[in-house]
C-alpha cells in the first residue's frame, strides 16, 4: 500500500474485500457491528477530516488481508467505541458476545498506556501487550493493524505528534509486528516511521535505489537466467522458485545512518533468494551457487544450520 492513493474506506469496500475472500465470513454480524460504530461516531471526525468511521473500516480492511476470523473484524469496528463514545463494554457483550467483548477491551486497555518518559512507555507497553497476547493474540494483532493505517495516514495530525506517533512505532509496535513473524505490517511501520523520523535520510535512500533500477532490473534478469538454467540441469526434477528482492529502506537506513557505512558498502542491497523443499535441497544449491559465484572473504553465513530467531 505504500505509495497508493489514499482510500476511503466506507462499508462497500469492506463487503467487496470479504466477497473476493476464499474465506466465509457471517457478514451479518459484521454489518450490525458498522452499524454500531457509524452511529457511534458519526458526530466525530478524523484529524484528516474524514468521518472517523473510515478508521475502523480501514483496521477491519488490514485484517482481512491477514485472514483473521469474524470476530476479529467486528471488533475492529468496535475498537473505539468504548473509547470514545457512550457505548459500554456490557452492550457489546450482550449485541456480540464474550469473544468480542473481550477483544474490544483488551485493545481500549493498551489504548489508555500513559507514561512519563520514552523508555517507561517502551518497557512498560511491551509488558502489557505481551501479557495481553497470553489471553487472546487477536488484540495485538488488531492493535497493530490499528496503529498502521494511523501511520499510513499520518501526514494531517501535527508535526510532533507525527514524531511521537513515529517514534512508539517503530521502538515499540515494530518490534512486536517482527516478533509475531507478520513482517508485511512490520515492515511498512518501519518504513512510515522512518519517513516521518529522518525524512531527508529517507529520500536520500530512495533516490539511490531509483537511480541503480535500471542496473538491477538488468542484472537480476541475467543471473536470474543462469541460474535457473543450472538448477534445471544440475538438479532435474527438483521444485524450487526463485525470487529477487531489494532490501527495505529501513535496512538500509540502519546499516548507512547507524553502522556508518557506505551506501556501496552494504553487499545486501540487492538480493536473490532460492526456496527448496527439504534441508537437503537447499544445500545442494548452496553447493551450486558456491560453484557458480565465488562467496566475499568473512561474509558467508550458514543461516541453513543457524537460523536467524
Amino acid at each position: 500500500m505504500k505509495g497508493a492513493l489514499r482510500v476511503l474506506y466506507t462499508l462497500d469496500v469492506l463487503l467487496e474485500k470479504i466477497k473476493q475472500s476464499d474465506k466465509q465470513y457471517d457478514v451479518n454480524k459484521i454489518i450490525a457491528a458498522y452499524e454500531i460504530a457509524d452511529e457511534a461516531h458519526s458526530d466525530i471526525k478524523r484529524s484528516s477530516g474524514e468521518p472517523y468511521i473510515t478508521h475502523p473500516v480501514a483496521v477491519a480492511c488490514i485484517l482481512l488481508e491477514f485472514c483473521m476470523d469474524t470476530d476479529t473484524l467486528v471488533a475492529a469496528l468496535l475498537h473505539d467505541v468504548v473509547e470514545d463514545t457512550d457505548t459500554s463494554l456490557e452492550f457489546i457483550k450482550k449485541k456480540f458476545g464474550e469473544d468480542v467483548a473481550n477483544l474490544v477491551d483488551g485493545v481500549t486497555k493498551i489504548g489508555r498506556i500513559q507514561y512519563i518518559s520514552r523508555e517507561q512507555q517502551q518497557a512498560e507497553s511491551l509488558r502489557k501487550m505481551l501479557i495481553a497476547m497470553g489471553k487472546d493474540i487477536r488484540v495485538i494483532i488488531i492493535k497493530l493493524a490499528d496503529r498502521l493505517h494511523n501511520m499510513r495516514t499520518i501526514d494531517s495530525m501535527p508535526d510532533q505528534k507525527q514524531r511521537d506517533k513515529a517514534l512508539e512505532t517503530i521502538e515499540v509496535y515494530a518490534p512486536i509486528a517482527h516478533r509475531l513473524g507478520i513482517r508485511p505490517i512490520k515492515d511498512e511501520l518501519e518504513d512510515l516511521a522512518i519517513k516521518h523520523l529522518d525524512p531527508i535520510a529517507y529520500h536520500e535512500i530512495e533516490g539511490l535505489l531509483s537511480s541503480k533500477q535500471d542496473f538491477r532490473e538488468s542484472t537480476f534478469k541475467i543471473i536470474r537466467e543462469r541460474i535457473e538454467e543450472r538448477l534445471k540441469n544440475d538438479m532435474p526434477g527438483v521444485k524450487f522458485v526463485l525470487q529477487s528482492r531489494v532490501k527495505s529502506v529501513p535496512g538500509i537506513y540502519r546499516k548507512m545512518f547507524i553502522q556508518g557505512k557506505d551506501f556501496d558498502e552494504i553487499y545486501d542491497v540487492y538480493a536473490l533468494r532460492i526456496i527448496t523443499d527439504t534441508v537437503n535441497d537447499c544445500y545442494n544449491v548452496l553447493g551450486i551457487m558456491h560453484d557458480m559465484f565465488r562467496p566475499i572473504p568473512n561474509r558467508f553465513k550458514d543461516y541453513i544450520s543457524t537460523p536467524k530467531p
